[in-house]
């Protein structure tokens, strides 16, 4: 397995969010294209059942995995992710525009070399732990960092027997032991449950489309209605 180079903090630019040693913070990474309420939910729950400080929105300035055309700018996907984070623990940051690299395993790599104090706990929904293997590095991913993936609906299934999942499920803690998960050593990674919200960024800019709207006038439209339904809607069992 290739590893990563180490980055040198010096020799970059980029300023992430200030976290002091000793601290978890929970990363969330992503386009954000448009930011919604799942993304809230999703941090809300790994704050409160991880004991984390902080979660960062890494808000990525395009998705090696996705077409350009289809991203918002960055400038636009930021404004609609501050007006959503209204958790005074979530922090909206630009950081990984100003580093040489796209993926997420460089990411974590110079945050590590630059706080090697913080806890740094990668999250994503049960959506991303099912293609998880298409990303680069993925692997090595889960060496760098413990995980924590929040339950989406209808991808509990498939992220439970994706070959992430199975590649490590030695690794993998019960969800009752969650709050231990930032300070131990990776690999290490859990799955857990909570309230779930049928939103997805792609169905945001679908029905955009559809109706001809911009996507932040879509984001922005029914923002407390999605909150409600979301809350609503009942936590499942693994």
């Amino acid at each position: 397995m290739r590893q990563s180079t180490p980055v040198h903090p010096a020799r970059i630019k980029a300023r992430p969010p200030h976290a002091g040693p000793g601290q978890s913070i929970g990363l969330l990474g992503g386009s954000f294209n448009p930011p919604h309420v799942a993304h809230r939910l999703i941090s809300e729950v790994a704050l409160k059942r991880l004991g984390l400080d902080k979660v960062w929105w890494v808000v990525s300035p395009g998705n090696p995995l996705k077409k350009r055309s289809e991203t918002a700018p960055l400038a636009e996907r930021m404004q609609l992710g501050r007006a959503m984070a209204t958790n005074p623990h979530i922090v909206v940051t630009d950081f990984e525009a100003d580093l040489p690299s796209p993926y997420t395993a460089s990411t974590l790599a110079f945050l590590k070399a630059r706080s090697p104090l913080v806890r740094f706990v990668w999250i994503m929904g049960a959506d991303n732990l099912a293609t998880f293997d298409r990303w680069q590095r993925w692997r090595e991913i889960f060496t760098m960092v413990p995980v924590v993936v929040v339950d989406r609906p209808g991808w509990r299934l498939k992220a439970l027997a994706s070959k992430p999942a199975r590649a490590f499920a030695s690794s993998r803690i019960p969800e009752t032991e969650a709050a231990t998960l930032a300070t131990r050593p990776a690999p290490a990674w859990t799955f857990l449950t909570g309230p779930l919200s049928h939103l997805s960024s792609t169905a945001i800019r679908n029905q955009a489309k559809a109706r001809r709207q911009s996507v932040a006038k879509k984001t922005q439209t029914h923002p407390d209605m999605s909150w409600k339904k979301a809350k609503a809607t009942t936590a499942q069992t693994v």
